[in-house]
């Protein structure tokens, strides 16, 4: 009976339901797009303060400012790494596959002005804008903006200054921090109950405004996206179980709320809050949890990185060119960059793809007005991808630096740790806040303050 009253099995039925009411009436699925995009607007207002705090107290609680920096420099690294195997596997499955072979587009017959209408006349930031980018105009715009590398930035130096910080100023602030870090936790509990409604009305929009024939004329290409990102989470999957032990099937369990949530409202970052939650609850250090996943999210798109290369081979192969070794090594040299820095940037896929295809200039950028209609569809996998990507990095770096509790994530991935039990641990925590600081339970808050930098205790924000 807890089943049905689970969150994963709300949302399983509002998107089934969605899909349905967008195929029977697909204009009335049009009209509900309201109730996606204000579910995420609801989750989105309260990214940036999130982030603040968690970073904040994870770094001041580290203590330990070289471990920041060495944090922050091996997940770059790892981000690279997965980006380019997920940028490789894409061109291979579009070698493979040929999902654009006999299309025969006549590139003439396309609107030369149907992307800048699709991405609002923005543009991809070059490097020098991109890191300029990052330092904000005032600490006040970081937040206003929700620019989350900016957020991110501040919260570094926050941090560490309150890690230089000593005595009862330290305390007192990293309590304030604790009390609204824990508010936070719990607005954002109220909001995920709307959970269902926003997939609801989020996948019956999608449904109805672009509907299920696009499946069949570009059935190649989406089966090509899927393939390619089973492979790639398969590597993946390896690849974590060989670094940190963890398995990436149990994790998608342990998740499965919060996926089935970004599936069905097409967007990852509905679900960071949660995410990063429990991430720290399955013994990944909070410091770690804080810098590594609002990063990855500018800089470890591994889902749209398979797309772009993928779309880009299959662009060229809908009007009949095929591409040279030195032309595909530019795909691969091209959206290495300009991946990187779209998060955030309206119609950031087709804007990667343009600026490729004007570095290739083996076919007018305006056929990439052809995936306009097919876009779309992608999203669940790169969603997936992304979300999944993010996920394993955090792990890996956690693991790299000493700082995953490898016990406690198998014991919560397998289940052996229940949520109720987490319930408990983490009112247990708040009461110790609240009991007078006689001995025993000072030293009960010592061990606690030790074990702070390998698990993070927040409170459930709901059952899943």
């Amino acid at each position: 009976m807890s089943f049905f009253k689970s969150l994963f099995f709300q949302i399983v039925v509002a998107v089934i339901i969605g899909i349905g009411v967008g195929i029977v009436w697909p204009n009335f699925g049009e009209m509900l797009q309201p109730l996606g995009t204000g579910f995420i607007k609801l989750i989105k207002m309260l990214i940036a303060p999130l982030i603040f705090v968690v970073v904040v107290a994870g770094i001041a609680k580290a203590g330990d400012l070289k471990a920041v920096g060495r944090i922050g420099l091996k997940a770059i690294l790892w981000f690279e790494i997965a980006t380019t195997v997920a940028l490789v596997l894409g061109l291979v499955a579009a070698r493979w596959m040929r999902p654009g072979a006999g299309m025969d587009i006549n590139a003439a017959t396309l609107d030369p002005n149907a992307i800048a209408a699709k991405t609002g006349g923005a543009e991809l930031p070059h490097t020098v804008d991109f890191i300029m980018n990052i330092i904000p105009t005032s600490a006040v715009d970081a937040f206003a903006q929700n620019a989350l590398l900016q957020v991110l930035l501040l919260a570094c130096l926050f941090g560490t200054a309150l890690a230089a910080s000593e005595g009862a100023v330290k305390q007192n602030v990293l309590t304030l921090v604790d009390n609204i870090m824990e508010l936070i936790f719990k607005v954002i509990g109220y909001i995920m109950k709307l959970a269902p409604i926003g997939a609801f009305g989020a996948i019956a929009y999608t449904v109805g405004a672009y509907g299920a024939s696009t499946l069949a004329s570009y059935g190649m290409l989406i089966i090509a996206c899927y393939v390619s990102a089973l492979v790639f989470l398969v590597c993946l999957g390896l690849a974590a179980w060989w670094i940190t032990g963890m398995n990436l099937l149990q994790f998608v369990r342990y998740t499965r709320s919060e996926i089935m949530l970004a599936i069905g409202t097409a967007s990852s970052e509905v679900v960071m809050p949660r995410m990063m939650d429990k991430l720290t609850r399955a013994g990944c250090n909070r410091a770690v949890v804080g810098l590594v996943v609002p990063t990855g999210y500018s800089f470890n798109l591994d889902g749209a990185s398979i797309y772009l290369s993928l779309a880009t081979v299959f662009l060229a192969q809908a009007v009949g060119i095929e591409l040279t070794l030195m032309q595909e090594i530019t795909i691969l040299a091209v959206l290495m960059l300009s991946s990187k820095g779209m998060a955030g940037v309206p119609g950031s896929a087709f804007l990667a793809l343009s600026a490729t295809a004007a570095a290739l200039n083996a076919f007018p950028v305006a056929v990439v007005a052809l995936l306009l209609g097919a876009d779309r569809f992608m999203d669940t996998m790169r969603v997936f991808t992304n979300l999944m990507g993010n996920c394993v990095a955090t792990f890996v770096v956690a693991k790299w630096e000493g700082m995953l509790d490898t016990d406690r994530m198998k014991a919560v991935l397998s289940g052996a740790m229940s949520e109720e039990e987490l319930s408990a641990e983490a009112v247990a925590t708040r009461q110790d806040k609240l009991e007078p600081a006689d001995h025993k339970v000072a030293s009960h808050r010592l061990a606690t303050e030790e074990s702070a930098s390998t698990v993070y205790r927040t409170p459930v924000i709901n059952k899943s």
